[in-house]
Formats: C-alpha cells, sequence, structure tokens
C-alpha cells in the first residue's frame, strides 16, 4: 500500500507540473519567457547611432518588465561591419544590427535612396522621404527573413580633409573615401579619387595616407577623432543618410505576441528620438570641432556646390534605372510634397 500511495504522489505531482507548464504556454503572460539578444552596430558608444540603440533597449526592457534583455556591441565588437550586417541577420548570426543604408544596395538599389546626393535640404526633408519609402524598405527587409525596426539619421555629410576645400579645383584627384557607390560616381564625376571604405577602414587609411579626405558627417569624424590627421571639415550638405535597424525575423517571431507589441512600441518611440535628436546635433558637433581647432567652412564656396551638384545628375538618373516603377513611385510622391 506504501508503494502504491507513493507512485499516485509522483503521478499527481507530475499532473501538477505537466499543467503549469501548459499554463505557461496557453497564457503566454503567467511565465512570460526570457530572451538575450546580440545588437551589432560597427560606432562607438558616443555615436548618435549607439545612443540611439541603447534608447531602444531601455525602452525594451522597460516594455517587457526586463524579459527581453538585448546587449549592445559597439565598435564592431562582434566582428561584423555594416557590409556584413544585413546576412549576419538574415542568417541569424546576430539578433539586431544597425547598419548603413548604402552598405545594402547589393540586396536592393532602394537602400541608397537616403544617400542621394543633393536630394534632400534639411531634416525635415529627409524623414519626409523616409516615410514615403518605408513600406518599400520594411518589404525588402521581410522577403530576407527580417524585420524593419527603426531609423537612425546622420547629420548631413560633408567632407573632411587635411587641407582646405575653398572650390570645385581643390577635389581634383583628391584621395577621398566614400561610403557607397552613389558618393564614389559622384566625386569620380567631380574629378576626385573616391575609395569605398567601410568605417572601420577609415582611421588607419588616414593615419597611413590612404586617403587624404572623407566624405562623412561632423558627428563621425568628431567620435573618430578626425582631428588627429585632419583639419577642416566643408559642409557640403552632400546627404542626410540613413542607418536602419533591423531584426532576425525568427527570433522576432519567438516572441510573445505581447512582447512583440512591445518591442515594435519600443521600436516606434526610438524612431521619434532619433530623428528629435539629429535635428541640434550638427551644432553641437561644431561645438566640439572648435574646441579641437578644426576649421568649419559652413557655407561653402558656391562653385564648390555647383561642381558637386552637377555631378550627381547621373547619380539619380541610374538610381531610378535600377529601381524602376518603385523609385518613380517614391520620387513622385517626395516631390509633390516640396
Amino acid at each position: 500500500m506504501t508503494t502504491l500511495k507513493l507512485h499516485n504522489h509522483r503521478f499527481n505531482a507530475g499532473k501538477s507540473l505537466i499543467a503549469a507548464l501548459g499554463l505557461a504556454i496557453v497564457s503566454g503572460q503567467a511565465y512570460a519567457q526570457s530572451f538575450s539578444l546580440d545588437f551589432s552596430n560597427e560606432y562607438n558608444a558616443s555615436s548618435i547611432h549607439a545612443q540611439g540603440d541603447a534608447y531602444f533597449i531601455d525602452k525594451v526592457k522597460e516594455l517587457t518588465d526586463g524579459d527581453i534583455s538585448i546587449t549592445l556591441h559597439t565598435g564592431g565588437a562582434l566582428g561584423f561591419n555594416s557590409g556584413d550586417h544585413f546576412y549576419a541577420v538574415a542568417d541569424g548570426a546576430v539578433d539586431i544590427a544597425d547598419t548603413l543604408s548604402g552598405t545594402m544596395s547589393g540586396v536592393d538599389s532602394i537602400f541608397l535612396l537616403s544617400s542621394l546626393p543633393f536630394l534632400v535640404n534639411d531634416i525635415e526633408d529627409a524623414r519626409q522621404l523616409y516615410d514615403i519609402a518605408k513600406p518599400y524598405y520594411e518589404a525588402v527587409f521581410e522577403d530576407n527573413d527580417q524585420v524593419l525596426l527603426y531609423a537612425s539619421p546622420w547629420p548631413p555629410s560633408g567632407i573632411w580633409s587635411k587641407d582646405a576645400i575653398d572650390s570645385a579645383d581643390d577635389l581634383t584627384s583628391l584621395k577621398i573615401r566614400t561610403f557607397d557607390r552613389s558618393g564614389t560616381e559622384t566625386f569620380r564625376n567631380a574629378g576626385a579619387s573616391p575609395v569605398s571604405l567601410s568605417w572601420g577602414d577609415v582611421v588607419p587609411q588616414l593615419a597611413t595616407g590612404g586617403i587624404s579626405a572623407v566624405l562623412t558627417s561632423a558627428e563621425a569624424g568628431a567620435n573618430a577623432s578626425f582631428w588627429e590627421h585632419q583639419n577642416h571639415f566643408s559642409a557640403v550638405q552632400y546627404a542626410i543618410p540613413l542607418n536602419m535597424v533591423h531584426m532576425n525575423k525568427a527570433v522576432f517571431d519567438s516572441f510573445s505576441e505581447e512582447q512583440q507589441q512591445a518591442v515594435l512600441e519600443a521600436a516606434r518611440l526610438t524612431d521619434q528620438h532619433n530623428w528629435a535628436a539629429v535635428e541640434t546635433r550638427t551644432e553641437e558637433n561644431y561645438q566640439v570641432l572648435a574646441e579641437n581647432n578644426v576649421e568649419v567652412s559652413d557655407p561653402v564656396a558656391q562653385d564648390l556646390t555647383d561642381a558637386l551638384s552637377e555631378a550627381s545628375a547621373s547619380v539619380i538618373e541610374n538610381w531610378l534605372g535600377s529601381t524602376g516603377d518603385t523609385g518613380e513611385t517614391i520620387m513622385d510622391e517626395f516631390r509633390g510634397q516640396q
């Protein structure tokens, strides 16, 4: 009898455990599953993008009561740069990544949109352009097993250089780093000698003399202490490119419905935060540059602007040719709002 009672006790305990597990599975709330994710960013922790990512992580933690924990790895610490991110996230090698949009142009030319030269005049224009194009971006990510979470805009791109860029003639044979094929084509048309480099390769190339100028924002140069190699920043207002933060869809799908909604809400709030933050960033960057004796030309000479604008005409034409009806639709809607 004793043996039978013990058996029954174990059987009943087993039924209770199964019932408890069933409750956790069915309710998805009483015993919410916890997740620890890795987030890759090739820029340093003080960059506007990493700060936006940290904001997102805090919001996710808050909105999921700590059930989703995300670790941000800056400076390419996971071994991935922007050029690696799209397929690394698609393949599940990394859960989330913050990626310079133009580096994904090999996947789809739509990703060159935000960095098309001299298309937008200010942050408001850049935001309008993103809002118009967002459904098209989302579709590409979805087709590649990913979820677009939010955008992270850069302050306007300019030219960092060792010597002053005072006129169009100063572009001749200039060894300048560009960040995508649109920039490479524009500066080649302007007579320069552009070199497309990922961010991690820029400072080493400056240090060894492989390049003498860099197409990027005051923000990026300030974060990388460019004043150790460069003395001038020319605010040519080339573009306001975007980084995009994207997530592996299988990871997203493993969340409960409540967790998914929390992540999307955190992304929405971060999107708002990032667009507001970029509004004041250039002025803050200029203060840092002044403290480090960097000469800022803002505005730049008109003939320099004219030369670059003329050099960029074919870039936009080629982009429209590569994107077909999608590009025409986006451009028509954007120009209709101007």
